[in-house]
């Protein structure tokens, strides 16, 4: 069977000034069990908060302007874009899927995210992928301080310039910088950046659509001397 064209694909329009936040994502949670527009378009957000969270289903949906805190929390399979700014904690606990943000991005944007990629094409506040488990997360700009603070899994791909205390009591995340990081937090070091890592780079920045040269970054990661307490380090804590 030949594939529907996207301009044939049947948009399921939502205004936010005529029905309710909740009443929006419980349809999109609805979808989960039973069939229904694989194509969503959500207007007049207007800051609301926790838009089009945890949905578990492949579905994209399109948020015509800012939203508030949380929104697209809790992703599972869908693509959700947001056409404007997010507020504190955008794609939090993701667990797979995609999650773009065409503007700027608030604190702890991908927090304890788990799976999937999130995308941010304008600058992140501070503690940008804190606890992060697993998610990938692209910043266009820069990042504010303690982006990446007991990062576990994942990759943090930094455009721009980093704040202070960039990758804190790190474990095993990966973070790639383009541009200048303030100062490195506890346990986090420089390291040397090797043929996997462009290539594993390269592709992220492919994924999120950011045309930049993964030979521009620097990597960083876990000096792992904080994995276990030893009074030698106890000043490090």
């Amino acid at each position: 069977m030949a594939a529907v064209p996207a301009e044939e694909v049947a948009v399921e329009v939502v205004d936010l000034e005529k029905i309710s936040l909740r009443e929006l994502n419980q349809r999109l949670h609805n979808l989960a069990h039973a069939p229904g527009p694989s194509a969503w378009r959500v207007v007049n957000p207007d800051g609301a908060h926790a838009v089009a969270c945890g949905i578990d289903v492949d579905v994209e949906v399109a948020i015509e302007g800012h939203v508030g805190y949380y929104c697209a929390g809790m992703n599972k399979r869908a693509t959700v874009r947001v056409h404007g700014n997010a507020g504190p904690g955008v794609a939090e606990n993701m667990m797979s899927g995609q999650v773009l943000v065409d503007g700027n991005a608030s604190q702890s944007a991908g927090a304890t995210g788990r799976g999937g990629l999130l995308v941010v094409r304008g600058d992140a506040s501070a503690r940008c992928g804190i606890s992060m488990k697993g998610i990938d997360i692209v910043v266009g700009g820069s990042v504010g301080h303690l982006s990446a603070f007991m990062a576990q899994r994942g990759c943090l791909v930094v455009c721009g310039d980093a704040g202070e205390a960039l990758g804190d009591s790190i474990y095993e995340a990966r973070l790639y910088i383009r541009g200048e990081v303030a100062e490195l937090g506890a346990d986090c070091v420089e390291k040397e950046v090797r043929a996997e890592h462009r290539e594993q780079l390269g592709g992220l920045l492919e994924a999120a659509g950011i045309d930049a040269d993964p030979a521009d970054f620097r990597r960083y990661g876990s000096a792992r001397k904080l994995y276990n307490f030893t009074i030698d380090n106890a000043g490090a804590y």
